[in-house]
């Protein structure tokens, strides 16, 4: 009897797995994952399907990647434990606050502000400070209230959040094969030379190999919470909640990329943000602004929510004196207060922050993805993690000190353009590592033939 009860606790149903994946979809899908495919489809235009092909392969396989090896390696912590003690208490927190508090969560509320309220105020109102100051104030509490309680976050993304933006967005696609817009135009840039590439390096751009590492904790303590205490029977529903939402996120990008594709008679626009205001108001005429408004705030508000829960269960494992609730409230107030700086401010400071934590998170990914050949316990992940994150430190300080002074030794490496650079300092770190490793093995060989 004892035996059956625990199979049954220890068994999720196939509703569980779907809304455990639509809750991870809703917290990578934020307002970036909105305007960056219908970008890459009026760019690429004809060659829209090799352009998603790449995209796809980065901004989906990336992420999927990412929880893959956490629920492989057990935790964020366990993971970075590999390098070194101190990297796995610095580099998490360091990813924490970058993509919580820090940047990432403020940045949604005020990108909220300028895409679903600012676009409905007078110019005079939007433009005065006090009128983020007093939208910022409203989602945030939002926030702070929806995260309260992390083991309904199933319920309320599952069956609230997640299905209204996946139904805007269909809607929004239906509309757009219902009243056909215009032919692909031809492909620019380097979209027009290696499509699939920069399709690719657009879905790197994304960032959310980093979220699926901060993502992690949430999955496994909701997963906790259904009772799946089995760490083999939790690495699988993580990794089936992994697939789940990047089905999900792949599907809506095809979507995206399509409507942008279909856009170009519209006119040439800066950003996928100006792609998708010009596509709504075609389609839908004034309505088109608010249903643009309803996205962008709901896709920001299901990031911020993931994030300071994420992030609260992080710093509250780290701080245990201060409560969950207290967490939550600590980060609510301080990504209030630097959403108030502004979007632009924001993005200025996170770009090239984020730019160089990064790689060192791919190379975490990818290593942790090879341990049938890569030891937890090798040379490799030292070399090439120190080597990828030097690289990582110098392209900040050249980028923020303004004189740019290592731009010659910078651009000489192989796909430093492309804003791949860190690559040939990881193949060159694994190397490096793996000649240690040889080198350990072959002194360990040595003392075993020594006579006693």
């Amino acid at each position: 009897m004892g035996g059956g009860n625990c199979t049954v606790k220890h068994t999720l149903s196939k509703k569980d797995m779907v809304l455990i994946s639509f809750m991870l979809f809703s917290m990578f899908f934020g307002a970036g994952n909105l305007i960056f495919p219908p970008f890459l489809g009026q760019s690429a235009g004809e060659q829209v399907w090799l352009s998603l092909a790449g995209f796809l392969l980065s901004a989906v396989g990336l992420p999927i990647l990412g929880v893959v090896a956490i629920a492989k390696a057990g935790s964020f912590s366990a993971l970075a434990k590999r390098v070194h003690p101190v990297f796995a208490w610095l580099f998490p927190l360091l990813i924490y606050v970058s993509i919580g508090p820090g940047l990432a969560i403020p940045r949604a509320g005020s990108l909220a502000f300028e895409m679903g309220m600012a676009p409905f105020l007078p110019a005079t109102w939007s433009a005065q400070p006090w009128g983020l100051a007093v939208y910022s104030a409203v989602f945030f509490a939002v926030v702070f209230w929806l995260s309260l309680s992390p083991s309904k976050l199933v319920d309320r993304f599952g069956k609230l959040l997640t299905p209204t933006l996946l139904a805007i967005i269909v809607l929004i696609f239906a509309k757009s094969l219902l009243s056909p817009m215009g032919p692909s135009a031809q492909p620019v840039g380097p979209y027009a030379e290696h499509p699939a590439f920069q399709g690719f390096l657009d879905g790197y751009l994304t960032m959310d190999a980093l979220a699926a590492l901060v993502f992690g904790i949430v999955v496994a303590n909701t997963l906790r919470a259904k009772g799946i205490e089995d760490k083999g029977r939790l690495s699988v529903y993580m990794i089936g909640a992994g697939l789940g939402a990047g089905v999900l996120l792949g599907v809506i990008y095809v979507m995206l990329g399509m409507i942008g594709s279909a856009s170009s008679f519209l006119g040439k626009a800066d950003n996928g943000a100006q792609i998708l205001t010009s596509v709504m108001g075609y389609l839908f005429g004034p309505s088109g602004k608010v249903l643009l408004g309803v996205v962008f705030t709901v896709a920001c508000l299901c990031v911020s929510i993931g994030l300071v829960t994420s992030c609260s269960q992080y710093f509250n494992s780290l701080l245990p004196r201060l409560s969950y609730r207290a967490w939550v409230s600590v980060l609510c107030l301080v990504s209030m207060a630097i959403a108030n700086l502004g979007l632009t401010q924001i993005l200025a400071v996170s770009v090239p922050i984020l730019g160089a934590i990064y790689p060192v998170a791919i190379v975490l990914i990818l290593l942790a993805l090879a341990d049938r050949v890569i030891s937890a316990r090798s040379f490799v992940y030292v070399t090439t993690v120190s080597l990828v994150a030097l690289f990582g430190v110098i392209d900040l300080i050249n980028a923020t000190a303004g004189d740019h002074r290592w731009d010659t030794w910078l651009n000489a490496l192989p796909l430093y353009a492309q804003g791949a650079g860190w690559v040939m300092p990881a193949l060159l770190g694994g190397c490096a590592g793996m000649l240690l490793d040889f080198g350990r093995r072959s002194r360990g060989e040595r003392r075993e033939e020594q006579p006693s």
